[in-house]
């Protein structure tokens, strides 16, 4: 990676305060496009245009997201004096639409939770853990990274709210059900003391367990439920937080603020959702629906 790369990744670091997935993200996306076309703060405008190329088997999603990068790249080169162009426009702008989150349904979310309480009734620490992680995921729309490195002190105690850190450092509120809560003051009185860590949910390493080692729990108790694991992920129930929130009424902008999102349109996503659902409704249980078109 050139010089000049790196110092737009320690700028991402320091000045937006980047979160490590997402500066790995770029330089991923940076340093194939160096290994492409070479050093990005010195190539030419007609050398960019070859990435269209270069990426042409990409999903129009990747490509994007490529696109993005080396477009935040060059603004940033041309203020620090190091191009008198910016080739941006060379770059390929492939139209995406964005696809509509995997939502489980209330009766799924049941399902998943009714086994989780089943299995925490015998007081096994991890069952307890497990309960309180799906409780967490869904009664209050955390992203998988958000849960499994909150902090013991973040336990609240009398309010019903929860300190979160989300993406680029940004503190947000949450709510704790009264579900949740119960849930994490279970885990607390078995959580282990050795070793020492400041994590709610540490691991045998003394660090917090990782984002990885939560999917493998949702899948497997997915099965342990009846449910097809290909369908649950932390991610899908932070979805079914916000579309059954949503169902429920819930104002677009409170919402937008619950899920920590900077952009009010990735929240809009939601209602989409919603409105499939009611589309596929009508044409499910409308009187109508059995009768052929030609009738």
């Amino acid at each position: 990676m050139s010089a000049a790369t790196q110092a737009f990744l320690d700028m991402l670091a320091a000045e937006r305060g980047a979160a490590v997935n997402t500066l790995a993200a770029y330089r991923r996306d940076l340093e194939g496009a160096e290994d492409a076309v070479g050093d990005l703060s010195s190539v030419s405008r007609a050398k960019v245009a070859t990435l269209a190329h270069e990426w042409s088997a990409l999903a129009p999603s990747t490509v994007a997201r490529k696109a993005s990068a080396l477009r935040q790249f060059f603004g940033f080169a041309v203020d620090e004096g190091w191009r008198r162009d910016d080739p941006s426009g060379a770059l390929p702008n492939p139209r995406t639409r964005r696809p509509l989150p995997k939502v489980l349904s209330h009766e799924e979310v049941e399902k998943l939770l009714e086994r989780a309480e089943l299995e925490a009734e015998g007081g096994k620490p991890t069952a307890v853990r497990q309960l309180a992680l799906v409780e967490m995921l869904y009664g209050s729309g955390l992203r998988a990274t958000e849960l499994v490195s909150l902090p013991l002190s973040a336990v609240p105690r009398d309010a019903p709210l929860i300190t979160v850190m989300g993406k680029g450092g940004q503190a947000r509120m949450v709510p704790v059900s009264d579900r949740a809560r119960e849930a994490l003051q279970k885990w607390l009185n078995l959580r282990p003391q050795e070793p020492a860590s400041r994590f709610l949910f540490p691991s045998r390493a003394g660090k917090h367990l990782s984002r990885v080692r939560l999917y493998q729990l949702l899948k497997e108790l997915a099965v342990r439920a009846g449910l097809d694991p290909t369908g649950i992920s932390p991610h899908v129930l932070r979805h079914a937080f916000a579309t059954h929130l949503l169902e429920g009424g819930a104002d677009l902008r409170v919402l937008q603020t619950l899920l920590g999102h900077a952009d009010i349109a990735t929240t809009q996503i939601y209602t989409h959702v919603d409105a499939a659902r009611l589309v596929s409704l009508v044409n499910a249980r409308h009187p109508l629906a059995t009768r052929r078109a030609s009738d």
